[in-house]
């Protein structure tokens, strides 16, 4: 049995990395996408797949992106280049789980739906499925090391740009 100390320490952690989980999703969906690099490290990788490719361990990916240059340059073709109806994004996460530690990061787990919305005001579930993270904490804050997005789907709308 864990003791007082050890599930005070446990809940904190599992408090911080919900708070982390709020405030990325709502990064996202308030459309601050410029600032979505910031809760990655330096170093990070951020990967969205099928369940089928990440069940069988198959390294394709849907979006791949190593470094926070990647992922402002992801940004930047998103303002720029990208040609999109304007829609936008509700994300769900729920049922966290912190499932280990290696080292210096924890491992979590939980699950996500992200409803969008498209500007004459269709509504529709755009994805779902499960995120696998590593956390880090880094000058006092917790960071995403690693984010896989496993699609429980294996049809993908075209308008994946937005990141989860």
């Amino acid at each position: 049995m864990a003791s007082v100390a050890e599930f005070d320490t446990g809940l904190a952690l599992r408090l911080r990395i919900d708070a982390l989980m709020a405030d990325y999703v709502h990064c996202i969906d308030d459309d601050r996408l410029e600032d979505w690099p910031g809760f990655f490290t330096e170093d990070a990788t951020y990967r969205v797949t099928s369940r089928e490719n990440h069940s069988l361990g198959l390294p394709v990916n849907l979006i791949y992106c190593e470094g926070r240059g990647m992922f402002r340059d992801r940004i930047s073709a998103l303002r720029r280049a990208n040609i999109y109806e304007p829609h936008t994004y509700c994300h769900m996460t729920g049922a966290l789980r912190i499932v280990g530690r290696d080292g210096t990061s924890h491992r979590a787990r939980s699950t996500f739906a992200v409803i969008r919305t498209m500007s004459e005001g269709e509504m529709s579930v755009f994805a779902c499925g499960q995120c696998f993270d590593r956390v880090v904490e880094e000058g006092g804050a917790l960071k995403f090391r690693e984010r896989v997005f496993v699609l429980d789907s294996r049809r993908i709308d075209t308008l994946l740009a937005i990141p989860f």
